[in-house]
């Protein structure tokens, strides 16, 4: 029977794996209602019980974040700005109801009506008509509920979804002795799927958010659709040009239609078939194995094309009727992670990845959320991708206390040839060990995996961002070994050699492996490390002195620039320091960031800045303008320093993953990019020490600076280079250099000198024009010469 109702028909690839078909949809986004009220001692969880609560109700937009709705109302003042965030303490302990009223959306017989809820943050009960539909728990995953038995069959249709306190409920647990119990809220944390930085981070703001933050939609299923399709390329050659692919793929399908229609696999490249296969369909599983001759394979930036295939399968009926269909591109490419568990000095390990064979170096930052309220992460990305694109990066590492992004963030880094090491959303913690967390890690994998599996960009799945050391340096004399982790040694692992076994798993960022253990503990023996530390001067042994391969943290604070600053703070504050001091007023001190309104672990975060001034400069400047101009120099020097330094290292050291390319709040930080998209200096400076093909100059040895030339392509490269002093105008150096295939050479040596300058380097490849320089000499440096060699600088890229 043909039901009443308003229908969009759409062709498309549904986010959730457990549905790609030809797909009806009916979108729920827009104005809700918005009731919320003090959570009670017996939580409400049904629309009676909501009844007898006396609440507020305000208009809401969804996907949307209930303090934009409250700032709407005018119910708050924007927690972006200063001090404002705290306003929002007091409504950690509120509960939410969403409402909004549909038609029955048209349907036939044979099909089902699927609510889908791209995100719910987070304790939820969903109702529909006054009934009970489901519940969720989980911000980070995707939701679906079969509402066909609970549609009205003319009239307008009820959905409420109830949200509780994630702050209150995280009471209903019993810690670990190993819980991160102190100064930050992590315990709150730890029993709760919710994303972690909300919690309060260093980085970012505590908003213990709520709310439907990604789309929500009807679907119209399809008696025939697909639950799964999963390409895996086995084996790629990249000089024979071959690619072994393997197809699988399941539906629901009903008993009677088996046997009678053909499963087609299809790929096709710039529109043309390159492969076609059909097979009779006789189960609701199957798959496809096949070679593909001349193929076009998947290549990270500077190594090759991103090259894309279009993929489908489609079930056919005799009359050549798609009965169903799964589109998506897919990149032919294979990835390892060459991995050692220690490296030492007499048996040097290994952490390099390689695609299609080739040893790749490593080059690019750590993606951290793009907003502290995620659902403007999807008017944000573009921009925020553009600047990854403009920078070079061929590698952004999703920290692990982020939410998992969607799709649009993958399609763009598969497009634009982005590898993503992606943590599971979880760090700095000791998380549970009992039943009832492991089924919540083991529902967030199955939903997340077979979900994002399928793009080629994904080169690495990663248990945390830091567990591991939490878990070991969380008892003093007692160190617990985290190899007995079982969330991530147990439970992620065997569903990734279940899920996803042709990608490598790290069980955490940094991995604290049982050899790390047998060697005595060293952080300098451990393959990847994040390197923090004092945050003194950047070219400290403890940044120099390292014997690890590859790096994925290392960051150095920078100022934002005047006109952020007037954004981010009230106009009182803008000036951070009381007359005659430095000592930092509250709003700078809540931009830190606090973890919360009372904790003092961050209060000493600013002061990097005045350091490392300091160190750099001798001297701090109390005008904020030069204040502002010297904390970036510092940033961009040191970075570009960390780049050019692991970059001349090359294979010995395999990559840098610096932190991080944007603020997801206005905040003063690490970030070469503010919360405005406002650029410090450090992103020009790492941006030009991030080509393909780079010339750069090392630190004296044996009384010679290296001039070294890098190439981190598939191809030779040659040219020539000229460096001179800006002081003086002498020539230092000038030659011709060959780089060979993704590899290094030393164009020649600079004498030392102990007179400080800049030297400009102007280098030619390709017929491109690059410039680059060096600090030359030893700090402290007068920071009015460096604002005259800056000077310089800019004239000389005109």
């Amino acid at each position: 029977m043909m039901k009443r109702g308003i229908i969009i028909k759409i062709w498309m690839l549904l986010s959730l794996p457990a549905l790609t078909a030809w797909s009806q949809s009916v979108s729920l986004n827009g104005t809700w209602e918005l009731s919320f009220w003090e959570q009670p001692q017996t939580p409400v969880r049904s629309p009676e019980a909501l009844r007898q609560t006396t609440h507020r109700t305000i208009a809401a937009t969804v996907p949307g974040n209930v303090e934009l709705d409250l700032l709407a109302a005018g119910l708050i003042h924007d927690p972006m700005i200063g001090s404002n965030v705290w306003e929002m303490r007091p409504y950690e302990g509120y509960q939410w109801c969403y409402t909004r009223t549909f038609p029955t959306p048209a349907y036939t017989d044979g099909q089902r009506v699927c609510l889908r809820f791209g995100g719910i943050d987070c304790l939820a009960d969903i109702w529909l008509n006054g009934e009970k539909v489901g519940e969720a728990e989980n911000m980070l995953i995707e939701h679906a509920f079969d509402v066909t038995d609970k549609l009205k069959d003319s009239g307008e249709n009820t959905l409420q979804v109830i949200l509780r306190s994630a702050v209150i409920e995280s009471q209903n647990y019993l810690l670990s002795a190993y819980s991160g119990k102190g100064s930050t809220a992590n315990p709150e944390s730890e029993n709760i799927r919710k994303a972690p930085h909300g919690y309060g981070w260093d980085i970012l703001p505590r908003l213990v958010s709520a709310g439907l933050w990604r789309n929500v939609e009807l679907q119209i299923v399809e008696p025939i659709h697909f639950t799964d399709v999963f390409w895996i390329v086995l084996h790629a050659n990249a000089e024979r040009k071959r690619a072994h692919i393997k197809v699988d793929y399941q539906l629901r399908i009903p008993f009677r239609e088996l046997d009678r229609h053909q499963a087609i696999v299809r790929l096709k490249k710039n529109g043309k078939v390159v492969y076609e296969s059909s097979q009779r369909l006789f189960t609701h599983a199957s798959g496809h194995r096949f070679d593909l001759e001349d193929a076009e394979l998947w290549w990270p930036r500077g190594y090759g094309d991103p090259a894309l295939y279009d993929a489908e399968v489609s079930i056919v009926d005799s009359t050549g009727r798609i009965l169903a269909s799964d589109r998506r591109r897919i990149g032919l490419r294979t990835v390892k992670l060459d991995m050692t568990e220690i490296t030492t000095p007499e048996q040097p390990g290994e952490f390099c990845f390689r695609v299609n064979g080739e040893k790749i170096f490593i080059k690019g930052s750590n993606w951290v959320p793009v907003d502290a309220l995620h659902s403007r992460d999807a008017s944000l990305l573009k921009d925020v991708l553009d600047m990854a694109v403009d920078m070079n990066c061929n590698m952004l590492r999703c920290w692990g206390g982020n939410v998992y992004e969607d799709h649009a963030f993958f399609d763009f880094c598969d497009e634009n040839g982005i590898l993503i090491w992606q943590d599971f959303a979880m760090g700095c913690t000791v998380y549970p060990q009992d039943d009832g967390f492991a089924k919540k890690i083991e529902q967030e994998v199955r939903s997340v995996v077979p979900k994002l599996r399928n793009h080629p960009c994904i080169a690495l799945w990663a248990g945390n961002n830091e567990n591991d050391e939490a878990l070991a340096g969380g008892m003093g004399d007692f160190p617990p070994d985290p190899n007995r982790d079982r969330v991530s040694r147990r439970t992620i692992a065997e569903l990734m050699f279940e899920l996803d076994p042709a990608r490598p798993y790290l069980p955490s960022s940094p991995y604290l492996s049982p050899g790390y253990y047998a060697g005595g503990r060293n952080h300098n023996l451990l393959p990847e490390r994040h390197l923090w530390g004092p945050r003194g001067y950047y070219k400290a042994s403890f940044y120099t002195d390292v014997y690890n391969h590859f790096v994925s943290e290392i960051g150095y604070h920078g100022c934002p620039n005047r006109e952020s600053l007037e954004k981010m703070f009230t106009k009182d504050c803008v000036y951070p320091w009381k007359k005659g001091t430095f000592e930092w007023n509250d709003e700078w001190q809540t931009k830190a960031s606090r973890y919360h309104q009372y904790a003092t672990s961050t209060l000493e975060r600013n002061n990097l800045m005045i350091n490392q001034i300091r160190e750099l400069f001798g001297e701090v400047p109390a005008d904020l303008d030069r204040f502002i101009f010297a904390s970036q120099t510092v940033q961009a020097e040191a970075m570009k320093f960390f780049v050019e330094f692991w970059r001349m290292g090359k294979f010995r050291r395999t990559g840098i993953l610096w932190w991080n390319l944007r603020d997801g709040w206005p905040v003063v930080s690490d970030a070469v990019t503010d919360y405005y998209n406002s650029k410090k200096m450090a992103y020009y400076y790492i941006k030009q020490v991030q080509n393909d093909a780079c010339v750069m100059i090392g630190d004296a040895q044996e009384r010679h600076h290296p001039v070294v030339a890098v190439n981190d392509t598939r191809t030779e490269k040659r040219g020539t280079v000229t460096v001179r002093d800006l002081d003086t105008k002498e020539i230092l150096f000038s030659g011709k250099f060959v780089i060979p295939v993704n590899g290094k050479t030393v164009a020649g040596y600079i004498p030392e000198t102990d007179v400080q300058g800049m030297w400009l380097i102007e280098y030619t490849i390709d017929n491109e024009k690059r410039t680059n320089h060096y600090l030359a000499g030893k700090a402290p440096f007068r920071l009015s010469d460096y604002e005259k060699w800056h000077r310089q600088l800019e004239v000389s890229k005109k």
